[in-house]
C-alpha cells in the first residue's frame, strides 16, 4: 500500500505539471517543470518497483519464519531476510521523502488553480511515508538489538521530515 500510495502522489503531481508546462504565465519556470516531469515519471515507476521488492521480500521473511528456529537454512538465510525486509520499504519512505521535495519546489511555479491537486500530492506522499515507516517499524524487533534504537531514531526522523514537508506545502497551498 505504501508503494501504490507514493505512486498515486507522483502522479498527481505529475498531473500538476502537466497543466503548467506550456502556460505564458509560467514560462520561466518550463526548464524546472520540465526536470520535475522526468523526475516524477521515474518515480512512478520506482513505486511500482519497489512495491513489488518489498511483496517479495515480506514473502521470502514470511517462508523463512515458517521453519523451526534451529533449522540451518532459517539460522543462515534470516538475517539477510530481515535486512531485505527493512530495507524495502525504507526504500519506499526514502523516495517518498524526495518526493515530498519535489512538490515543495513546485509550490508557486505550477498552475494555481492546481493547488489543491498539489497539496493532494504532499499529503498522500506523506501518506505513503508512514505506510511504509509502519512497515520497517514492525521489522525492526527483527534486527539485532544494538540497532534498534539508531533504526528508530532514524524512522522518528525521517517521519518528522516527512510530515514537516506536507504542513509547508499545505501551507504555501492554502
Amino acid at each position: 500500500a505504501a508503494a501504490v500510495a507514493g505512486g498515486v502522489a507522483s502522479a498527481l503531481a505529475s498531473m500538476v505539471v502537466a497543466y503548467s508546462v506550456g502556460k505564458k504565465s509560467l514560462e520561466p519556470h518550463r526548464q524546472t517543470l520540465r526536470n520535475a516531469a522526468d523526475r516524477l515519471e521515474e518515480m512512478r515507476g520506482a513505486f511500482l518497483a519497489l512495491g513489488d521488492e518489498d511483496a517479495a521480500a515480506y514473502a521470502d521473511l514470511n517462508a523463512i519464519r515458517q521453519l523451526d528456529a534451529e533449522d540451518p537454512r532459517r539460522v543462515a538465510d534470516e538475517p539477510g531476510a530481515v535486512r531485505r525486509a527493512v530495507a524495502a520499504p525504507r526504500a519506499v519512505l526514502d523516495l517518498s521523502l524526495e518526493l515530498l521535495g519535489v512538490v515543495e519546489g513546485l509550490v508557486g511555479i505550477t498552475n494555481p488553480h492546481l493547488r489543491s491537486d498539489l497539496a493532494v500530492a504532499a499529503v498522500t506522499a506523506e501518506s505513503a511515508a508512514a505506510s511504509a515507516g509502519w512497515n520497517v517499524r514492525v521489522n525492526i524487533p527483527l534486527l539485532p538489538e544494538n540497532e534498534h534504537a539508531s533504526a528508530l531514531d532514524q524512522l522518528a526522523r525521517s517521519l518528522e521530515d516527512a510530515r514537516a514537508s506536507r504542513q509547508r506545502v499545505e501551507q504555501a497551498c492554502a
